[in-house]
């Protein structure tokens, strides 16, 4: 069995950290539960029948910026701090996000933290479920909220828009991460969101975030990260650029890049539900 990495209050936590630290009083926890259309489940109707103790549930179709016609992209500064503050988030918090996948969406909301400005954010390794396999205490009762001021300083390198990403692609001086299923990526299977074409952003290479999960749920060590990257033919002297279907997966991808160092890595927000939208940009279909 491969030894897990240690715990990292700024990447990935496990569980037994988060039981050990549940009562700190400067920790916040997140459910960031959220679910494809397709998957027939609801992250709050979850969240109300059990969740770990003391955490509130952070929305991320709502926490987002509601004037883009694309699904769930990054709040305004503005949103996003008062979002906070009426969760009792802000500054000198410790926060650990969850879901109800495994690990899944809570790295789309680490990121979302790193991205205003918050470092002391890490991912709860293997989320809900291996929390609830091992025993570990839920509860259906809300938290205490006490307002708690964030200041935030949006770090706009860590994110991308469709030029940026179209002029990287064309000059080929990043290396674009795509997190998709490989059917998806090849254009073989159909994209869960009606209008969108199939296929990936020419010269992008594949990673499927589950590649970099253990049978577990949890992520894999630091080694066998970095061997997913380059088996893929990510070039990791390159700065990358993450993408997926609307920008949830791709921050997967972003911690683990994180796991293993590299810290040059945006995140393109738009990602498919936008290139994919448009006729005019380039596509490209089959293996990498």
């Amino acid at each position: 069995m491969t030894k897990p990495a240690p715990d990292d209050a700024k990447t990935l936590v496990s569980t037994d950290w988060l039981l050990d630290h549940l009562k700190d009083p400067d920790l916040r926890v997140l459910d960031a539960s959220w679910y494809l259309p397709d998957a027939g489940r609801s992250g709050l109707a979850e969240y109300a029948v059990g969740h770990i103790p003391g955490a509130r549930f952070f929305d991320i179709d709502e926490i987002s910026d509601l004037r883009s016609e694309l699904p769930h992209m990054a709040p305004p500064v503005e949103k996003f701090m008062s979002r906070m503050r009426a969760m009792g988030v802000g500054d000198g918090h410790q926060v650990v996000v969850y879901d109800g996948a495994g690990l899944f969406s809570a790295a789309r909301v680490w990121w979302l933290f790193r991205l205003m400005g918050h470092d002391a954010v890490a991912v709860l390794d293997g989320g809900l479920p291996k929390w609830l396999a091992e025993g570990k205490p839920v509860t259906t009762a809300p938290p205490v909220i006490r307002d708690r001021h964030m200041t935030v300083q949006r770090r706009a390198q860590m994110v991308r828009d469709v030029t940026d990403v179209a002029r990287a692609a064309k000059l080929g001086d990043h290396v674009i991460i795509d997190a998709r299923a490989p059917g998806r990526f090849r254009g073989e299977t159909p994209e869960p969101r009606p209008g969108m074409r199939s296929g990936h952003i020419p010269g992008s290479r594949n990673v499927f975030y589950q590649d970099l999960l253990s049978a577990d749920g949890t992520m894999k060590p630091p080694a066998a990260l970095r061997a997913v990257f380059t088996d893929a033919g990510v070039d990791l002297d390159k700065p990358a650029i993450t993408t997926c279907g609307s920008g949830v997966t791709a921050a997967v991808l972003s911690l683990a890049l994180d796991r293993i160092g590299k810290t040059d890595h945006a995140l393109y927000d738009g990602s498919w539900s936008e290139w994919g939208m448009y006729a005019d940009l380039p596509l490209a279909t089959g293996a990498a």
